[in-house]
């Protein structure tokens, strides 16, 4: 290899470390087109400060926590996160409209053999209409579902731990 292609190699590896991965990517695209009724959107950065990102409970990226934006109307909000499963993890999407509600909430990634059922449109619907306020109770709150008790519990968690990180930013001015 001369030193040319030694360069596009090292540029193209550097390109492919941002961004979420081109499958999760593709589907979180058909997603915020379909809840905002969207044909056209861009995506914009939303810079957290390191101090006050090491306090929140979600992890926080320019990867996987946007502002959704159309014609340079403000949308919404999507951020795309992982929660444990019994043995491995599942990527999940959740998109708030432009005062942080939630609007839709999405399994987009499931990697065990059981325990899928919590994907369902009627599983999930229950996180609709959820926001900083309030404080989801798994059982109570959020219904669980036998078979897949680790990961409705763990789906709670990451949505509650969201909710609360979305609280601090607004109480920081971050949002």
């Amino acid at each position: 290899m001369n030193n040319k292609q030694i360069l596009i190699l090292i540029f193209s590896i550097f390109l492919m470390s941002f961004g979420l991965p081109k499958n999760i990517q593709k589907k979180v695209d058909k997603e915020i087109k379909s809840a905002f009724d969207l044909e056209v959107f861009e995506t914009g950065v939303i810079e957290i400060p390191e101090e006050v990102s090491s306090e929140l409970s979600s992890t926080f990226s320019e990867d996987n926590f946007f502002q959704i934006k159309s014609n340079d109307s403000l949308m919404g909000y999507a951020y795309v996160g992982k929660a444990p499963s019994k043995t491995d993890e599942f990527d999940f999407l959740v998109l708030f409209d432009s005062e942080f509600i939630i609007k839709k909430s999405k399994v987009l990634i499931y990697r065990e053999d059981y325990g899928g059922e919590i994907g369902s449109k009627r599983w999930l619907k229950q996180f609709i209409g959820k926001s900083e306020s309030d404080a989801l109770i798994h059982g109570k709150d959020i219904i669980a579902i036998s078979g897949a008790t680790i990961s409705t519990m763990s789906m709670t968690k990451a949505i509650n731990d969201l909710l609360k990180s979305i609280k601090m930013l607004h109480e920081k001015e971050v949002l």
